[in-house]
Formats: C-alpha cells, sequence, structure tokens
C-alpha cells in the first residue's frame, strides 16, 4: 500500500514529542479517518525561524510519516516559508501517498498553518 520511502519514514520519524517552552501550539482531527495532530514550535521570537518543532500523531502509518516529513521541511524555516509549505510538496518528498492516504497529508498541513497562525496571534498582541 504504502511505497518504500513513506515507510522509511514511518519506521524512523523525525521530531516526535512535545516542546515543553513552546510558543506556538496546535491540535487538529479529522473525524472522517479519526486523526489527530499536535504540533507544538518554539519560533525565534527576533528571526520568526522555527527552532524546534515537535508532533505527536494518533493515526495511521500515512499520518504518522507526513506528521514527521512536514516537521523537518518546516524546521529552520521562517513563519513565512512554513506557511507556504503545502501538503503536495509533503506528499510529493515522500515519493507518493495512496489517493484514500491524501488526507493525512492535508491534516499535516492544516497543523502546521495552524500552529504558525497561534504563534502569529500571540506575537501581534
Amino acid at each position: 500500500m504504502y511505497n518504500e520511502q513513506v515507510m522509511k519514514e514511518f519506521q524512523n520519524l523525525q521530531n516526535v514529542g512535545y516542546i515543553e517552552d513552546h510558543n506556538a501550539y496546535s491540535k487538529i482531527g479529522n473525524a472522517a479517518c479519526g486523526d489527530i495532530m499536535e504540533m507544538t514550535m518554539y519560533i525565534n521570537p527576533e528571526t520568526d525561524i522555527i527552532e524546534r518543532v515537535a508532533f505527536r500523531t494518533f493515526g495511521c502509518a500515512a499520518a504518522q510519516a507526513t506528521s514527521s516529513r512536514a516537521t523537518t521541511l518546516v524546521k529552520g524555516k521562517t513563519v513565512q516559508e512554513a506557511l507556504e509549505l503545502s501538503n503536495k510538496a509533503v506528499v510529493e518528498s515522500l515519493g507518493g501517498l495512496p489517493a484514500q492516504k491524501m488526507h493525512c497529508s492535508v491534516l499535516a498541513e492544516e497543523a502546521i498553518k495552524a500552529c504558525v497562525e497561534d504563534y502569529l496571534s500571540k506575537k501581534n498582541k
């Protein structure tokens, strides 16, 4: 069902966990499939660069793999660059996903965007 890249990512997840001193947080769920993604970030307030990012995902291998890959794609990037990350880019970096699992990549994109938006809303207060 999954290609070799997806399975490799799933077996070697990156950035799993929870950042205690985070300044950005999101929790996104998909009621249709039951997947839930929680993401925390520490974004440098002077540079707006994502220095640390972590996730905890309850879901299938595709949900885990896309969460992991999405975090590696935004780590070290600016918040603006993170907002530009698409689910399509996450899927392409994994070599593709089965059509019925594309919603997992959308969840990863939404979690990142919600996390960055949380940071920006706090920063702009």
